[in-house]
Order: C-alpha cells, then sequence, then structure tokens
C-alpha cells in the first residue's frame, strides 16, 4: 500500500497546472506590429520596438523578416508532442532612406497558403571524382605511412 501511495505522489507531484509555453524571435509580435505604420516609422523606432531581425534581405530595398514561435507541450495521451500555439511573420520593406514603404503581417493561416513551386534543380555530381578527391588523401597515406616521402628533403 505504501508503495502505490508513494508511485502516485512521485506521478502528481510532476504534473502542472500551467502549461510551459516556448518563445522563439520576437515576442508579441502581432501587437508590437500594430505601433508601425508605413510611410511614417523609420528604421530606429522599428529597431527600439522589434529588436534585430531574424532575417535581412538585400536587394532593391531593405527586407527586414522577424519571426514568432510559439510551442507548448499537449496533453499526455499525446506523449509530449508540441503543439503550435503561433507561427507569425512580420515581412518590413524599408527604402534607402530608412522610412518603411511596406508592411505586412502573415499569421499561420496565412503562411498554410502560400504556395511552393513543385520543380526541382537537378545537379549532376561526378561520383568518380567526388570519390577520388575523398580518397586521395587516404591513397598517400598508405603509400607512405610515415610521411617520410612528403616531408624529408633528399640530400
Amino acid at each position: 500500500m505504501k508503495f502505490i501511495i508513494i508511485i502516485l505522489a512521485i506521478f502528481l507531484s510532476s504534473c502542472k497546472l500551467n502549461k510551459v509555453v516556448n518563445h522563439h524571435g520576437t515576442h508579441n509580435l502581432e501587437n508590437k506590429s500594430k505601433e508601425i505604420f508605413v510611410k511614417k516609422t523609420n528604421i530606429n523606432k522599428i529597431r527600439s520596438l522589434l529588436g534585430p531581425p531574424s532575417t535581412k534581405s538585400y536587394f532593391d530595398n531593405d527586407v527586414l523578416i522577424y519571426i514568432e514561435r510559439k510551442t507548448s507541450n499537449s496533453r499526455l495521451f499525446r506523449l509530449g508532442k508540441r503543439k503550435l500555439i503561433a507561427n507569425n511573420v512580420l515581412i518590413l520593406e524599408i527604402n534607402n532612406k530608412g522610412i518603411l514603404i511596406k508592411k505586412e503581417f502573415l499569421t499561420q493561416k496565412d503562411l498554410n497558403k502560400i504556395k511552393f513551386t513543385e520543380k526541382e534543380t537537378n545537379v549532376e555530381i561526378n561520383k568518380q571524382s567526388f570519390i577520388s578527391k575523398s580518397l586521395s588523401g587516404l591513397k598517400t597515406k598508405i603509400n607512405d605511412p610515415l610521411g617520410k616521402k612528403r616531408g624529408s628533403l633528399e640530400k
């Protein structure tokens, strides 16, 4: 009887009432994005509000990408698999003067609607050359295990 009570106490002590939420990226991205306005907000205000971007892109204009991802442990019957709570992306395009010219906020539903191309790039690799390059160092060690031929000068 004592054994069952001990096992039950250990099991119940590890239960938590509040779920642990793991954040990755910028916290509260949706609320912070509401404070940013097109043609009014500059790069300094964006960086002070959101911090450094998750990703940058330099084409005609600077594109800053901020990512927020929240996950939590699922219930016991799912055996600890993570549940995705939020997956948000904020894309900001800034002109050469440092002013925001385009703002796009994408939620998890918006990201699921994005179509990716099915095309594949074929890369031909010459397997013989790859293998011969990989094994060339091994071949020289087999032919000269002490390194006398490579490192010594004949006198």
